[in-house]
């Protein structure tokens, strides 16, 4: 005989409580418990536990254990493959979340063509777009292929028994929010209803060795809309970031079981859709100005990819009683620590100033190699006084004035040298273990103080 409960689950965090809460206990958003009935059922037989595959659970030993390695699935944008690790593992579940407008359903229309073309077979099922819509998208994309299916269906219970009658290799779920699992007596777009549809298209990457592409919506937060477990779940997370007012988009991956993490990929958005930008580095430095001062170049590194930002400051007297630290791109309150140690070890006095800084190009940097071209660009703006425009800085700056060492030195110098810095300062002790080359001046250094002497005079 069938039981019926009901519970308040948060829509934020997926909290689940007995009773109506004004304010989440979890994550402390208010009006976000919403009513869910669940049902149950009494006396129900337990059945075997069963993998993915459909196979009875059972123990094993470890080496009797088949690791064949599947190979990867090369699609034509080289960026999408290395953001992926190496290519499209074959029975994965990926993520791609982004702001709306951003080009998700872009990049894996695109994706899904290419596939095609290649004698993939593809199901790109839209909830939210018809096929007329999304034929329009299509043909201004020039995309086309024998094995490309277009099927607008919300309800999985269709997905599924389309998916079991076409045996496509490539599924797109666009969007996991817009779907419904008829099994969950909640509203579309519910932390119940994205957690069951995630365990079905889960079941269906994993059972059937189908490759699902799910998009994702963003909050205004810049998170993922959904219960955290929806991250938990998939495979793959991917992160579509970019300004609607700038042509450039980045492709970011925050998880990755098949490969590294805080992978990068750029990607220029135009008439004919995205087109990968091989040379990122290029992009971040063609507009800096030769004799701008408070500027500075960092050889970041972003998963495995070293690439050449530009970092900018503005220093300026404060006309309030407290000053103002901004920061776009960049950690505030990293820049804040950098400008105590530049008041307390260099005697800059930073603290009647404001300070804006900003990485160029849109790009985020969070690693601590940047601290050394954020304090070469701020103590530049406030000594009016321009770095060389060949020069570059890599180096983790300690509260006590001291040049920390960096790890990959080797890639970072040889990516500078490549486009064309005739100097780079690095830590000290990261000149040991490794041949410097010939085409580009290594300047080790110790403290901050040494390194504004030898690089701004003073």
């Amino acid at each position: 005989m069938a039981k019926t409960r009901t519970h308040y689950v948060c829509q934020n965090c997926g909290y689940s409580s007995p009773r109506f809460l004004g304010r989440c206990p979890n994550c402390g958003k208010w009006n976000s418990l919403v009513e869910e009935v669940e049902q149950g059922q009494l006396g129900k037989t337990v059945q075997p536990t069963t993998t993915l595959t459909g196979i009875v659970a059972k123990p094993q030993k470890i080496k009797e254990i088949d690791t064949q390695k599947t190979p990867r699935v090369k699609t034509r944008l080289n960026e999408l493959n290395r953001v992926l690790g190496g290519g499209i593992v074959p029975g994965s579940l990926v993520l791609i979340g982004g702001d709306p407008g951003i080009g998700k359903s872009t990049l894996l229309l695109q994706v899904s063509g290419q596939l095609s073309v290649e004698g993939h077979s593809v199901l790109y099922v839209s909830g939210e777009e018809s096929a007329n819509q999304i034929k329009m998208r299509a043909q201004r994309l020039a995309v086309s292929g024998d094995n490309f299916y277009i099927y607008p269906e919300t309800n999985m219970d269709s997905i599924r028994a389309t998916v079991d009658n076409l045996q496509p290799e490539y599924v797109i779920i666009d969007s996991v929010q817009t779907m419904q699992a008829t099994d969950v007596t909640s509203a579309i777009g519910s932390v119940a209803q994205i957690r069951a549809v995630t365990a079905q298209l889960m079941q269906i990457a994993k059972g059937k060795n189908i490759t699902v592409f799910v998009v994702g919506h963003v909050t205004k937060g810049g998170v993922l809309a959904g219960p955290k477990i929806l991250e938990h779940m998939v495979d793959t997370v991917l992160y579509f970031e970019g300004d609607l007012h700038h042509t450039y988009r980045i492709l970011r991956s925050v998880k990755n079981r098949f490969g590294s993490t805080n992978e990068l990929g750029i990607f220029e958005m135009n008439t004919e859709g995205l087109k990968e930008v091989p040379n990122p580095s290029e992009i971040f430095l063609e507009e800096r100005l030769q004799d701008a001062t408070g500027s500075a170049v960092v050889v970041s590194l972003e998963g495995t990819r070293p690439i050449l930002v530009e970092i900018q400051a503005l220093i300026t007297p404060t006309v309030f009683g407290n000053a103002q630290r901004t920061a776009t791109g960049l950690n505030r309150n990293r820049v804040s620590l950098i400008m105590a140690v530049l008041e307390k070890r260099a005697n800059l006095l930073l603290q009647n100033q404001d300070a804006y800084l900003k990485a160029a190009g849109g790009v985020k940097l969070d690693e601590p190699a940047i601290d050394l071209a954020i304090a070469m660009a701020i103590a530049s703006s406030y000594r009016d006084r321009g770095t060389q425009p060949t020069d570059a800085f890599v180096g983790e700056v300690g509260l006590t004035g001291e040049i920390r060492r960096v790890n990959r030195i080797e890639q970072r110098v040889a990516e500078a040298a490549k486009l064309g810095f005739k100097r780079i300062f690095v830590p000290k002790n990261n000149l040991q273990g490794w041949q410097t080359p010939t085409n580009i001046e290594v300047v080790g250094v110790t403290t901050l103080s040494e390194a504004l002497k030898l690089a701004l005079g003073h």
